[in-house]
């Protein structure tokens, strides 16, 4: 008599908070928007219906993939790494470009940043490339060979968007590090990739201007935006104004919905607001952690692992800018600011890693 087939059980925590986060990013996003909106577009739904188009769109995408058995995937790891490198110097070639920097491709009516597809094109290709050497990870020259191939698109990617690529880095340097039962060798990786970053920022004059206006944004008129941040952050107090009641908003903090929101978001829910989201993402972080060390193979495992760098990084690196403790690089708060892109690959991912723990004893 054949054994009826198991019932999936995917990671409800992790499932509950991603939907959690959603629905306080649109909210907040209408919050932050609505004035824009009116404003440039005259309708204040501008900005939240594109958003809303783009979660039901990833969050399609989201319930689909977490019913594939994350394995299929494996084949796709190289021709999506590919693509992703293709996508990058279409991006260079005949990318669009807005506010200064050109990091969109337009399909029609539709834009979206490649970069965002790269992302989990190189947690996929890395899980996929890492499992397959697992043998040979506590020899450095392998730890050199695994880094290699990914160093090509984060310098395509860095060339527009160099906060992007530091996520880039950072993810592979995550999963390598994972998988590595030596740690020893990342002091002299640490090392070369500092030497490489100083010379990286000093080859462009105004990577080095950053790190000027990082240090005495007062001195200078592209630190505006950070003086109004740092103002926004300062007046919403322990509980904020308010929901809807910043004033930052109001035309003095630009493009307030986008990677600067976390600072509306401490104005208008004060320091208990941004507390709670901060606490939902650690225990998102927490759930990648849980599914990484518990997944039934290496392959799995890494893609969680990938999944969490992911999303520590980019959540340390846009409130560190938020905040003006590190120069400002651009980096936008997952699921909260505005990006349909961003949005839509953020949730595939996390179709993966439902996936990936769906399958854990």
């Amino acid at each position: 008599m054949e054994r009826p087939e198991k019932k999936r059980r995917y990671d409800e925590t992790l499932a509950a908070v991603v939907l959690i986060l959603v629905v306080i990013g649109l909210v907040v996003l209408y919050s932050t928007s609505a004035y824009n909106g009116r404003v440039k577009f005259h309708d204040s739904l501008y900005y939240l219906k594109k958003q809303g188009f783009a979660t039901l769109l990833g969050l399609l995408g989201m319930v689909i993939i977490a019913r594939i058995d994350y394995h299929t995937w494996a084949p796709l790891a190289i021709p999506g790494y590919l693509g992703a490198i293709a996508l990058s110097v279409a991006v260079m070639l005949f990318g669009d470009e807005y506010n200064g920097s050109k990091r969109w491709l337009s399909l029609g009516p539709l834009s979206f940043q490649p970069s965002e597809f790269a992302k989990v094109a190189v947690i996929l290709f890395l899980a996929w490339l890492v499992s397959r050497n697992a043998r040979k990870m506590h020899r450095f020259r392998t730890l050199a060979v695994m880094m290699l191939p990914v160093l090509p698109i984060v310098a395509l990617v860095g060339a527009s968007n160099l906060s992007t690529a530091i996520i880039i880095l950072g993810i592979a340097v995550v999963l390598v590090f994972v998988a590595s039962p030596k740690y020893s060798q990342f002091i002299w990786m640490g090392s070369a990739g500092a030497a490489f970053m100083a010379v990286f920022l000093a080859m462009e004059s105004y990577r080095l201007e950053r790190i000027a206006i990082w240090r005495h944004p007062e001195q200078y008129e592209k630190g505006y935006q950070t003086l109004q941040g740092l103002y926004a952050i300062g007046s919403g107090g322990l509980f904020g104004r308010g929901l809807g009641n910043s004033v930052q908003k109001l035309g003095f903090l630009p493009e307030a919905q986008n990677d600067m929101i976390f600072s509306i978001i401490c104005e208008e829910l004060g320091l208990a607001g941004a507390g709670i989201i901060i606490l939902l993402f650690l225990v998102l972080i927490w759930r990648f952690f849980v599914i990484s060390t518990k997944a039934p193979d290496l392959f799995g495992a890494l893609i969680a692992a990938g999944a969490m760098a992911h999303m520590m990084i980019q959540v340390i690196l846009n409130i560190a800018v938020v905040t003006n403790t590190i120069p400002n690089t651009g980096i936008t708060l997952p699921f909260i600011s505005y990006g349909g892109t961003s949005v839509v690959f953020l949730l595939l991912e996390m179709g993966l890693v439902l996936n990936v723990s769906s399958v854990i004893e």
